[in-house]
C-alpha cells in the first residue's frame, strides 16, 4: 500500500520549467498528433495529478485552515494522490513506466487562508478548462475516455466547492455557465507559471 505522505515528496525529478508548463497547462488537453499514444496522454495528465497533490499536501500541512474549509481540502487532497495511484496503476498496466514528479514551488500561496484558497481555486478552474480538449485525443480509447471524464468530473466539483468556500458569485464564480470553455494555451500557461520551478541541472 502507498502510504500518501511518501506519494511524492523524496522521489521528485527536476524538470525544465517550459516542459512543466506544458504538462501543466494541458492537462488532457493535447492535440492527437502531440503524443506518440495513449501512455504519453496519461503521463501528461500524471504530472497534474502530481502537481496538485502536492499542492494540497503543503497547502494542509500549513493548517491555514479550520472546520468545513480544512475537511473540504483533506478531501480533496485525497482525491488528487488516488488520482496520481490511478493513473500510475494504468500506465504501468499497460507495460510502460509512469512519469516521476516534478519538483514544485508554490510561492505565496501559503500565506494565507485566503491566498490557499484563491490558488487552489485557481488550479482546479486551470485544471477543468484545459481537460476540455483531451477528447479528440482520446476517442478511439474508450475505456482511456471514460476513465478522463470521471476525473474531470471530480476536478469540477472540486473547483465549484472552492468558489464557494472563496464566496465566489454564483454565475462566473462556482459555475462558469451552462457550458465550460476551453483555455487557450497561453492563457493556461500564463496562469500555471507560478508553480513550476526554474530548469535546474539533474
Amino acid at each position: 500500500m502507498i502510504n500518501r505522505r511518501d506519494l511524492i515528496k523524496g522521489t521528485a525529478a527536476v524538470i525544465p520549467a517550459a516542459v512543466g508548463l506544458q504538462m501543466l497547462g494541458t492537462k488532457w488537453a493535447f492535440a492527437a498528433e502531440d503524443f506518440s499514444g495513449p501512455v504519453d496522454v496519461l503521463n501528461y495528465a500524471l504530472t497534474l495529478e502530481y502537481l496538485e497533490a502536492e499542492f494540497y499536501r503543503q497547502g494542509n500541512q500549513a493548517d491555514l485552515l479550520s472546520g468545513k474549509a480544512a475537511d473540504y481540502l483533506a478531501a480533496i487532497q485525497k482525491d488528487e494522490e488516488a488520482h496520481v495511484v490511478a493513473l500510475k496503476d494504468t500506465i504501468s498496466g499497460l507495460g510502460a513506466t509512469p512519469v516521476a514528479a516534478p519538483e514544485v514551488d508554490f510561492g505565496p500561496a501559503f500565506k494565507s487562508k485566503a491566498s490557499y484558497l484563491e490558488t487552489a481555486y485557481t488550479f482546479e478552474n486551470l485544471g477543468v478548462s484545459a481537460y476540455l480538449g483531451a477528447a479528440p485525443s482520446l476517442l478511439k480509447e474508450k475505456g482511456l475516455l471514460t476513465a478522463a471524464a470521471s476525473i474531470f468530473g471530480v476536478e469540477a466539483r472540486h473547483a465549484a466547492i472552492l468558489g464557494v468556500l472563496g464566496k465566489k458569485e454564483a454565475e462566473g464564480g462556482v459555475y462558469k455557465g451552462a457550458f465550460e470553455k476551453p483555455a487557450t494555451r497561453a492563457t493556461v500557461l500564463k496562469a500555471a507559471s507560478p508553480f513550476i520551478v526554474k530548469a535546474q541541472t539533474l
